[in-house]
């Protein structure tokens, strides 16, 4: 069979099907309602035994747009008598009969839970996405409803750090190509979900009292700092107990804490522990680490610090 492609003048004069529309447009969003979770339920209980799907709702199936329309739709639920909860399921429904999307109620199995979802692909056959569950008791006058609309959501768009799109809503994914960052829009922040600095050294050598023995090395992946300090050796004079020193380290910007200072343990030559401070961007030592409440460090003395300090940026 030779290749083709719609629409297209070559091809059935640009005529397309219902079939050949759906494989086109099914890709275009995803299957669900628009909207997010913080709107008002898309059905909610009704009278009796029924429900409601409320107006102005809009959906799409397989790229086919739905529309509540302008007025609450009424659907019956099926009245139990089997002596067992029911669990129904509120769908919308693509019929590949007709080719046209609804609400409709699609009962379950008294005491078997909800009914499954059917996706046929193809020409024929149906294919749902869930819009509420309802529950019958046995006998029951009345249902209860539990939403479970399926949203259409976002795609992922790329950006920058400074392009990021300024109307948001919640989750919207997007990659900033400058950083490499995959992030979240909360509903009110920017959430980092992915992000990958690799290893990154971080000594500097801020006064010849200290040398590097093992290499400080920083790192930060989704949002996740790791630091390995390493060790280092007092060069010149010795260093009072009472005396705090700051060591040849300094924290980037974008891998401090915004407010709280960190703290790890290190072991000092002679058997002894000292603590080290490391201060964050709100402090007024911002990324600067500090050897702190320790025994005096003799020239020539090493500090092997803790592997492994870890905090939470965004």
């Amino acid at each position: 069979m030779a290749q083709n492609s719609w629409p297209s003048p070559d091809y059935n004069a640009r005529a397309v099907t219902d079939s050949e529309y759906e494989q086109l447009a099914a890709r275009f969003s995803d299957d669900g309602v628009d909207g997010r979770p913080s709107d008002p339920a898309i059905v909610t209980a009704g009278a009796g035994l029924s429900v409601n799907v409320r107006a102005d709702a809009y959906g799409s199936i397989r790229g086919r747009a739905w529309s509540s329309g302008s007025t609450t739709v009424n659907l019956t639920v099926g009245a139990n008598a089997s002596g067992s909860t029911r669990t129904d399921r509120v769908v919308l429904r693509l019929d590949r009969a007709t080719w046209t999307i609804r609400a409709v109620v699609k009962a379950g199995t008294p005491g078997s839970g909800p009914p499954a979802l059917t996706q046929a692909l193809g020409d024929t056959g149906v294919y749902e996405v869930p819009l509420a569950r309802v529950t019958v008791l046995a006998g029951a006058a009345a249902v209860t409803v539990t939403r479970e609309e399926l949203y259409i959501g976002t795609r992922i768009r790329p950006c920058t750090s400074t392009t990021r799109n300024p109307n948001p809503v919640p989750g919207e994914a997007c990659y900033e190509t400058d950083t490499g960052r995959l992030r979240l829009w909360t509903g009110a922040a920017w959430a980092t979900v992915f992000d990958d600095s690799g290893d990154v050294e971080i000594n500097t050598l801020i006064t010849p009292v200290w040398s590097v023995g093992v290499t400080p090395v920083i790192e930060r992946r989704n949002g996740i700092v790791c630091l390995r300090l390493g060790s280092f050796r007092r060069e010149q004079s010795s260093l009072a107990g009472s005396s705090e020193s700051r060591l040849p380290v300094m924290i980037p910007a974008a891998f401090r804490h915004r407010s709280r200072d960190q703290y790890a343990l290190a072991y000092v030559e002679g058997i002894s522990i000292g603590r080290i401070t490391i201060y964050s961007a709100a402090s007024d030592r911002p990324g600067q680490v500090w050897l702190v409440q320790k025994p005096t460090i003799s020239a020539g003395g090493y500090v092997l610090t803790q592997s492994g300090p870890s905090w939470v940026v965004d």
